[in-house]
């Protein structure tokens, strides 16, 4: 198949067919064709009740792929995705296992038609275990691993959004996957199934606070160690405006400026960071000094001090921050503000090649780009098998 000599990126040439699911599989993708893999999203004929109130065209997950409506219940259907395998050089679902098998495009069906394809799975409970057919979303993948009573105050825990389970411990992870399985294709001309279970990566996730566990250096409770706001110099505080600021001065030098600023170098309670006894204390003389001046002018106050200090910004003002601004770390793309491709590359960068595609936008496009005679594009949309919007 032809390269389009307008993409760029580390990935470019490679191809991918993605089975439309939700925020994992979706993730995964993006990720691939940002960085110049050909990714085309097939998509169900019509939308499903278990998708999110998100329209299509603005949902940033689903970015720079083109949309292929198919009814996967149509046995033509799943012929036209299995010629497609033959001409891919990966896959990726996201649906619950043994769903794929049903359809007939399971592993084994979609790797009999091109042997090197890579079949990248993502899942919660992972394709086996006693969980496995188990309904859950992200808060109950992490809910097994620790990372989920792990986060939040020390009253009860709270969910870090979703972004340890579906983002770093999901889609990233099967992204990761794939492009491990595809390297290796490379080399043996044979693909592999790649099993990225949720549940998994969250765990993966939790590697260093296990290690400090393991040393006894973290306490199995909240609000009590050093990365989960229960030292009082890694922990987030609140301004007289009603706005937030953070702190993570670890290191004694980053710790000294930080109490510096503060005006509590000389003071006896400041003068042991690293005694958990003294926390509580030393975070209620924080909380009461901080409360005394607005967000702007503590930034002012610590410009320059080397003390590891950052203003907390909302979602609408994260894109204008002025460090964000110089290096790009967000975009307008068709009038969607969404963060910029990442990671960087110096020679063959990632790029928004074109915002979210509405559901079937280039059925007939990319099928015949992809090898199938009009004729049989025709028939399968005449059929209801296919859809072009």
């Amino acid at each position: 198949m032809a390269v389009d000599e307008g993409v760029s990126g580390p990935l470019k040439g490679v191809r991918i067919i993605e089975i439309a699911s939700l925020a994992p599989g979706p993730f995964c993708a993006m990720m691939l064709a940002d960085m110049g893999a050909e990714v085309i999203r097939i998509d169900r004929t019509q939308a499903s009740d278990e998708s999110p109130p998100l329209d299509y065209d603005k949902n940033i997950l689903n970015r720079n792929r083109r949309s292929v409506a198919l009814d996967l219940k149509n046995s033509a259907a799943v012929d036209v995705i299995l010629d497609l395998c033959r001409r891919a050089d990966g896959l990726i679902e996201g649906f619950r296992p043994g769903v794929m098998e049903r359809l007939g495009l399971g592993p084994s069906q979609c790797m009999a038609a091109n042997e090197a394809l890579v079949y990248g799975r993502i899942t919660g409970w992972g394709q086996d275990g006693p969980l496995a057919q188990t309904a859950g979303h992200d808060i109950n993948y992490i809910a097994l691993t620790g990372a989920l009573h792990a986060t939040g105050p020390a009253e009860r825990p709270v969910p870090p959004l979703n972004l340890v389970g579906d983002f770093a411990g999901g889609g990233m992870l099967l992204a990761f996957g794939l492009v491990c399985a595809l390297f290796e294709a490379n080399r043996s001309g044979k693909g592999q199934i790649v099993d990225a279970a949720m549940i998994d990566g969250a765990a993966v996730n939790m590697a260093l606070t296990y290690s400090m566990f393991n040393a006894g250096l973290w306490r199995d409770r909240r609000e009590a160690n050093l990365v989960d706001g229960g030292a009082p110099f890694y922990r987030v505080y609140k301004t007289s405006d009603d706005r937030f600021v953070c702190v993570g001065a670890i290191e004694p030098k980053f710790y000294f400026n930080f109490i510096g600023v503060l005006g509590l170098s000389d003071e006896a309670l400041f003068a042991s960071p690293n005694n958990p006894a003294n926390w509580p204390e030393m975070i209620d003389r924080l909380d009461a000094i901080f409360a005394t001046r607005t967000r702007a002018e503590w930034e002012q106050a610590f410009e320059g001090a080397e003390a590891c200090f950052a203003a907390v910004h909302t979602l609408a003002e994260a894109p204008g921050a002025p460090h964000n601004a110089h290096r790009g770390t967000f975009a307008r793309t068709d009038d969607l503000v969404q963060p910029s491709p990442a990671p960087r590359f110096s020679r063959t960068p990632g790029a928004i090649n074109h915002g979210p595609r509405i559901l079937g936008a280039d059925t007939r496009s990319v099928l015949s780009a992809w090898g199938v005679s009009d004729e049989e594009i025709n028939r399968l949309i005449e059929s209801g098998a296919a859809v072009q919007s």
